[in-house]
């Protein structure tokens, strides 16, 4: 159901999302981020390497809660979940994606970039939601204006989220956890420079417990 979502929105501030294409640089990435202090992690299915990533953390990683992002069809729930993933996201929703989350033993945060689709999912009864693609759709201000008539309901913006913007969205009553790329940066992944995701990490979560 979609409360189990807020384990996703309360457990850490940022939400890194992962786009990683050697299986070997799995599990030092997520050591990396888990020594910043960023536990959550959003592998998505961009890469034919996903759900082996994913296998790799679930595996080797403790102490961290790993899922997949970029869940576009109801059989990749099943996938996910095979592989060790604790939870899908997807970058948008279909009644199927729903119903699909509804059934799935995971976590499920679908995505929405409107109040119909919102209120769409509320239907189904979910509260928590992926707002994607965040700056795109007006960034925070849309966010804040969305809490007046739906207090209740709880966001993880995605899209467009960076250092110098993450905490405009934290600041905001409606969300508890922001998602973002900027932690992991390719050049640094291609460095193999962990220590750097770290101190990136701790930046961001020195960041979010400041306001």
């Amino acid at each position: 159901m979609s409360t189990q979502a807020e384990v996703l929105l309360t457990t850490s501030p940022v939400m890194p999302v992962l786009v990683i294409e050697r299986v070997e640089d799995a599990v030092p990435i997520a050591e990396a981020l888990k020594a910043g202090g960023l536990k959550v992690l959003e592998v998505t299915l961009r890469t034919d390497s996903a759900l082996d990533v994913i296998r790799q953390i679930a595996a080797n990683v403790d102490d961290v809660i790993v899922g997949a992002g970029t869940v576009t069809k109801p059989e990749e729930f099943q996938l996910v979940e095979e592989a060790g993933g604790q939870f899908a996201i997807s970058p948008g929703a279909t009644d199927a994606l729903f119903q699909a989350g509804l059934k799935s033993n995971m976590p499920y945060l679908p995505a929405v970039s409107t109040v119909a689709e919102m209120m769409r999912g509320m239907e189904f009864g979910f509260e928590c939601f992926k707002f994607f693609p965040a700056e795109a759709n007006g960034g925070a201000p849309t966010l804040k204006a969305f809490a007046g008539p739906f207090p209740n309901v709880r966001f993880c913006p995605t899209g467009g989220i960076g250092a110098n913007n993450f905490t405009d969205y934290l600041k905001l009553p409606n969300v508890s956890v922001v998602g973002g790329s900027w932690v992991v940066p390719k050049d640094l992944i291609e460095a193999k420079d962990w220590a750097g995701i770290t101190a990136l990490a701790k930046d961001a979560v020195a960041k979010a417990n400041a306001l």
